[in-house]
């Protein structure tokens, strides 16, 4: 099949940690032709969606692990598989290549389907499913946000469309930071904050579960650095060893066949204790600690499901 990947640049990835290029990586293994370029070159031109990138090849030595053509227009209809695998921020312009990809999916499978993907960021859906969640409340007004915290005491409050764990905050009986912080987001966006009653449990660490086509096949802990409530790891947070409990199968039992339907091929959820804190569809990372630690190949049954749909 040929395969083009929308996503930062991939010269400057990490090898040993990036699941798009275990995943463009495993692609090349089974017979792929590989394409690649960034969401700034993605146009619509006269009836046609096309990407100027380069056609390209891996290999796991860092500093040396793309080999890429030169510069050239493509026209995405002409391929089998698109993936969007640019990180957030989830604002307009990443938006707006959805609508783009819209024209060309289903005859080009765009992964994962990008109508959903809009419809369906991370701390959004997870609305849907209020049973399995803390206690979650979206505003931008500050009384309402204060009203939450009076009630909850302790807090976590973070931009709605973040990502990495940027601009997430513990606020706690002790805080007097609250109104400052609504000035400080509000002054440079118009979006709401998400405000969740804060879980305790998360400095046994954060659970990353991967959802393969609404089936989960492993997990990760991730575990914050010490005088961190973040456990992301693009903020210091370790990962480590973890299984799949009742309770995480329980989550995706109910998620997953919603997952599935929407065709949201590639999820990441996170679990902190017993509850469900994000679906994460737009770029969930991963694959390769899973690999690591328990030898799942994560990537291979990605593209088992992909090539599943295609034949399809």
């Amino acid at each position: 099949m040929k395969i083009a990947f929308q996503m930062d640049p991939i010269q400057t990835v990490n090898i040993d940690a990036d699941s798009t290029f275990r995943i463009a990586e495993e692609a090349q293994a089974r017979g792929h032709e590989l394409f690649f370029y960034t969401p700034d070159h993605l146009a619509f031109q006269e009836g046609k969606v096309t990407a100027r990138g380069h056609y390209f090849t891996v290999q796991r030595v860092q500093g040396q692990h793309a080999d890429l053509s030169e510069m050239q227009e493509v026209d995405l209809a002409d391929f089998d598989v698109v993936w969007l695998r640019q990180d957030p921020p989830f604002d307009m312009h990443y938006i707006t290549t959805t609508h783009l990809l819209d024209l060309i999916h289903p005859d080009t499978l765009v992964v994962n389907d990008p109508f959903w993907v809009r419809n369906y960021p991370e701390k959004l859906l997870v609305l849907r499913f209020p049973e399995l969640t803390p206690p979650t409340t979206i505003a931008r007004d500050l009384e309402t946000i204060k009203a939450f915290k009076e009630k909850h005491v302790d807090v976590i409050l973070k931009p709605l469309y973040g990502n990495g764990g940027a601009g997430v905050f513990r606020l706690d009986q002790n805080d007097r930071n609250l109104a400052s912080l609504h000035e400080v987001f509000t002054g440079f966006s118009r979006e709401p904050l998400i405000v969740q009653k804060f879980l305790p449990d998360v400095s046994n660490g954060d659970k990353r579960v991967i959802l393969v086509d609404g089936e989960p096949i492993g997990a990760i802990n991730r575990v914050p650095a010490k005088g961190e409530t973040r456990s992301n790891m693009h903020v210091g947070g370790r990962p480590e060893k973890v299984g799949l409990t009742e309770r995480d199968r329980e989550i995706c039992a109910a998620i997953g066949p919603l997952l599935r339907e929407k065709g949201q091929i590639f999820v990441g959820i996170d679990v902190i204790g017993d509850y469900l804190t994000e679906i994460n569809v737009t770029s969930p990372t991963g694959i390769q600690e899973l690999e690591r630690f328990d030898g799942i190949n994560a990537a291979e049954k990605i593209w088992e499901a992909i090539e599943a749909r295609r034949a399809g």
